[in-house]
């Protein structure tokens, strides 16, 4: 491999093969004459049984295509190309939505315009998708933190048969998953070395939409363990762009939106197979109507973490469960405060967050106070405000540095619907959940003034 790398001089990015055997996908990609291949493992998974081998095949596919925004943005070359299958009308509108708004940000911060680069190919219209007769079971996506457990917690209440599935090798996740009481499924991902090696040699980087990525993972996971549900946590403040640039929507979350999912979901049934659901159990739920369900899960509080820089591929991680200094570890300290004594929370985090005066401008990100919200997965700036205007009431955080200063400088200028705490904890819509779900988060959830 050259020394340097320019990703301006790249003519095509070519999928190359998309193959499976005994439980391990690899999935071969081309920058010109440079081939990459990543390696994904579904340990025990057992023989592929016949009835499924077409809707094995699909799903590869749209994992082999999705997987490759991880390699498609070390250049972004206008030329797409297929050495394999194509996909059909409906998979190609899938896939280039997810490379066009799944890489919106990628294409912001790099300066790279999408508008209209992202042309697949089609192959003929494939035969719609059959019952398979999968198990009525789900897989259900765990990341570690607050929201997958609160749909883990709200599907074990319902006695609802499930397992839990992660990618990747966290042990956080790991002691999370195995404290729910339910059979486990641990996948492995391994990017290909020659995308690191890109990366620090020159080739453009940036966030890729991981959850479609997972999504498409844990799909074909479904498959091939036999369940008929895959089952995310993603609520719906992840559908609310993190930023306009122009009159074009850049949203770090998009493939957490329900934009994806219903996408996603109607090409799997239509494609795949007509009893593979994918769908958010938390869809109808804000940020903070998913931390009020939470502070009553004690059981995890020891256990649970919603900072990334424990999950990230590379780079140092953390000494402890939250580094408090990232927008995510600032957005569920202040989501969870009007919902938790101010003991437990602090307690959690190891420090009292709202109390540090150099963490005021990052609060006021988070409030789209002067600043545009930070590119991560966190809550609306309505969220924010109404979670602080909670607090300057109650006497035990008043005077705590950030609350005392949107009291003085923020409160004063804010609209009175920009403060409602009790109208972000109502339910949205639900039609996206199966019927027997729609009922679950009937049971209200508000604020507690003991949590002062």
């Amino acid at each position: 491999m050259r020394e340097d790398f320019d990703p301006r001089q790249v003519r095509s990015f070519r999928f190359v093969s998309a193959q499976y055997a005994d439980g391990q996908a690899s999935l071969t990609y081309a920058l010109d004459d440079l081939q990459l291949t990543e390696m994904i493992d579904f340990p025990g998974a057992p023989v592929v049984p016949e009835g499924r081998t077409l809707a094995v095949e699909r799903a590869l596919d749209m994992l082999h295509w999705l997987a490759g925004t991880s390699y498609y943005k070390a250049s972004a070359p206008a030329q797409i190309e297929f050495a394999g299958r194509m996909p059909g009308s409906e998979a190609a509108e899938l896939v280039e939505q997810v490379y066009e708004q799944g890489l919106a940000e990628f294409a912001y911060v790099n300066e790279i315009d999408l508008s209209g680069r992202i042309k697949l190919p089609r192959s003929d219209k494939a035969a719609p998708a059959q019952k398979l007769d999968l198990p009525r079971r789900a897989l259900v996506a765990i990341g570690g933190g607050k929201d997958s457990l609160v749909s883990i917690d709200t599907l074990l209440r319902r006695e609802e048969p499930f397992a839990v599935a992660w990618v990747g090798n966290s042990e956080l996740i790991r002691r999370c998953a195995e404290r729910c009481g339910r059979p486990t499924l641990n996948l492995r991902r391994q990017i290909a070395p020659e995308l690191i090696e890109l990366n620090r040699r020159g080739a453009y980087n940036g966030h890729v939409p991981v959850t479609a990525i997972n999504s498409a993972i844990l799909v074909l996971a479904a498959l091939l363990y036999g369940y008929d549900e895959v089952v995310f946590s993603n609520e719906s403040s992840a559908g609310v762009p993190t930023l306009m640039d122009g009159d074009k929507p850049v949203n770090h979350q998009w493939s957490k939106g329900p934009a994806f999912e219903l996408s996603f979901d109607r090409w799997l049934s239509d494609q795949v197979a007509a009893d593979l659901r994918y769908y958010s159990l938390l869809r109808p739920l804000s940020e903070l109507a998913v931390t009020a369900r939470f502070a009553r899960l004690e059981n995890y509080f020891d256990a649970f973490s919603s900072c990334n820089r424990n999950f990230r591929l590379s780079g140092e991680k953390p000494s402890s469960r939250w580094c408090g200094e990232c927008p995510k570890c600032h957005f569920v300290f202040l989501a969870l405060a009007p919902f938790l004594p101010k003991p437990a929370l602090v307690q959690i985090f190891g420090r009292n967050l709202l109390d540090a005066s150099a963490l005021i401008p990052d609060f006021e990100a988070l409030l789209e106070w002067g600043a545009d919200k930070p590119f991560e997965c966190v809550g609306e700036a309505r969220e924010s405000r109404a979670a602080l205007a909670t607090l300057a009431k109650r006497a035990a955080w008043s005077e705590d540095a950030m609350v005392a200063h949107f009291s003085k400088h923020i409160l004063p200028q804010l609209p009175a619907e920009d403060l409602d705490l009790e109208a972000l904890l109502q339910l949205g819509d639900r039609s996206a959940l199966p019927e027997r779900l729609q009922d679950a988060f009937d049971t209200p959830v508000a604020p507690q003034e003991s949590a002062s």
